[in-house]
């Protein structure tokens, strides 16, 4: 990774697979692995990450302000070395007090957890995207009300974080269906491409901004919606990267687009 001399960090919607198995050598997630392994190299060194995940919902925005958070193993039935996972990173209380009062002057209210640790939603890509474990991480909740409105609003509060030196990283599935992933229906594929193509025409190829904003807002109404995201949870952490990344005219980019238990997964930057 290089230390740059930009103005502004880019901002991060990475798929997280299932589980600790990108960690695990899973033949499944070989390409997911290869990307998130792969995706900072070319984005200047961050003073902190603020993290955005898909396995902790909370009545408020609420944020990780333990210096040393611990590691949650927040998934069950796999091998013993998936118990033995670490991800030492420091944690940054006076960042997520400052993220609290951003959020607050907009309207957003916000709550500090100094026990909160890093679930697999944190820890599982973050390993693979910053191995060293040396830059400060706040990890961020999801509102429980699952409002898309209101998780774009969250990311406009976050936006100005990214002249700062801090990288926004949204940590979810663009397609997240358990029972698709494990199906040997032959139409899961084609029904996840569908959904898989409507959001990257909506990030890529909306004519403004307003435009995809409220494609996003409605995004039940896409093809295939609710078959992709029964319950949206992995899909809000990319509402709060394009509401912090979008900047009133600027368009994502894909940069990841594979395979994963047969259905098909995308990741996004905001330049």
């Amino acid at each position: 990774m290089r230390q740059a001399k930009v103005s502004r960090m880019p901002v991060l919607f990475v798929p997280h697979g299932g589980g600790p198995m990108p960690l695990l050598n899973d033949a499944n997630h070989s390409e997911l692995t290869a990307f998130l392994s792969s995706v900072t190299a070319p984005i200047p060194t961050p003073k902190a990450i603020i993290l955005i995940t898909a396995h902790w919902e909370e009545s408020v925005v609420t944020l990780s302000s333990s210096p040393k958070p611990s590691i949650l193993y927040d998934y069950y039935g796999f091998p013993p070395e998936a118990y033995q996972l670490t991800y030492p990173a420091p944690g940054e209380p006076e960042l997520a007090g400052q993220i609290a009062k951003m959020l607050a002057d907009k309207g957003i209210t916000a709550r500090l957890d100094a026990e909160r640790a890093f679930d697999h939603g944190t820890f599982v890509p973050l390993k693979l995207m910053y191995p060293e474990a040396n830059i400060p991480v706040v990890q961020m909740s999801l509102v429980d009300s699952l409002a898309s409105k209101t998780h774009i609003a969250i990311g406009e509060a976050l936006a100005p974080l990214r002249e700062q030196g801090v990288l926004i990283v949204g940590s979810g599935m663009s397609f997240h269906n358990m029972r698709a992933f494990f199906s040997s229906e032959l139409t899961v594929q084609s029904r996840s491409a569908e959904f898989d193509h409507w959001l990257m025409q909506t990030l890529t190829a909306s004519a403004s901004t307003a435009e995809a904003k409220t494609a996003l807002t409605h995004w039940q109404a896409a093809p295939e919606a609710r078959f992709s995201h029964p319950r949206e949870e992995h899909l809000l952490p990319l509402h709060v990267c394009f509401g912090a990344g979008h900047n009133d005219s600027s368009q994502a980019q894909r940069n990841f687009n594979g395979i994963l238990l047969n259905t098909l997964i995308s990741g996004y930057i905001w330049q």
